[in-house]
């Protein structure tokens, strides 16, 4: 992997009327555990656990000439051959970058990465891929990362939800959106996002649907958002020992089904 956007390696494809993925969010963290140790080890060891068939990473680096707890990007993607990957770099660090990675066993037909950043506020960005998940069937992947304070996610939320980025006139498939949106409550980008695509409510393992922080979730950080034809199966989050302590994010995975489209379907923007 380059210290820019890559697309490597190998996918399958799944043919039928309908074809069903696991897609999966996750904030790394730049894979510091709750022992404040950086283990990319251990953040690669519960992104095989979720078994998903596209991962969207956050808070991941790339340093590819440092010592290996900093090449991140690079050994996440090794550990996934046969997947397709593609790195968003939100700002230069330590020699390297940092930002969003997203992999898929699905080919990745193409990849952009916006800024959404604000001004003297740290850098943030919402990595756009085309996913192929069967041939003639696309749908647009947002592997988002917004900031954490109130002011700078609203802007965000209006720079996310314009012709640039989501609403963009051109795009090919349905939209799906997810990632560490920072917002625990029903703010600006919370409601934006609904009133233009469907979410769900995580299924935790125990009772409290919460992502943040990992070792006793209070807060829903993470979110998900589509529309038709994706139609959404099972939703949890993800709670193994490993995951636990890797990162202050639980994993949140969710199961779709892309129905095939139709002419006669057409999805409005």
């Amino acid at each position: 992997m380059s210290s820019g956007p890559q697309l490597a390696g190998k996918g399958r494809l799944i043919n039928g009327m309908d074809t069903q993925f696991r897609i999966a969010t996750y904030n790394t963290h730049k894979a510091r555990g709750f022992d404040l140790r950086i283990m990319p080890e251990r953040i690669i060891k519960v992104a095989l656990e979720l078994d998903a068939d596209i991962l969207c990473l956050q808070e991941v680096i790339h340093v590819p000439d440092a010592k290996s707890n900093l090449n991140q990007a690079q050994q996440i993607a090794a550990a996934f051959p046969s997947f397709y990957s593609a790195f968003g770099i939100n700002r230069q660090y330590r020699g390297g970058s940092y930002g969003n990675l997203t992999l898929s066993r699905f080919p990745i037909l193409s990849m952009r990465n916006h800024d959404l950043s604000r001004r003297r506020r740290e850098p943030r960005g919402v990595l756009q891929t085309e996913i192929e998940i069967a041939p003639g069937q696309v749908f647009q992947l947002f592997n988002v990362h917004l900031g954490t304070g109130h002011m700078e996610r609203r802007y965000q939320a209006r720079k996310l939800l314009n012709r640039e980025v989501l609403l963009q006139p051109d795009l090919r498939g349905p939209r799906l959106v997810l990632g560490d949106f920072n917002e625990w409550t029903h703010g600006l980008t919370t409601r934006l996002m609904r009133t233009e695509l469907r979410t769900f409510q995580p299924q935790h393992a125990v009772r409290f649907p919460r992502t943040f922080p990992g070792m006793l979730p209070f807060l829903s950080l993470d979110h998900c958002y589509y529309e038709p034809p994706l139609h959404l199966n099972t939703t949890k989050l993800w709670r193994s020992r490993t995951a636990l302590i890797a990162s202050d994010h639980l994993p949140l995975i969710a199961d779709f089904k892309l129905a095939e489209c139709s002419a006669e379907v057409e999805i409005q923007r």
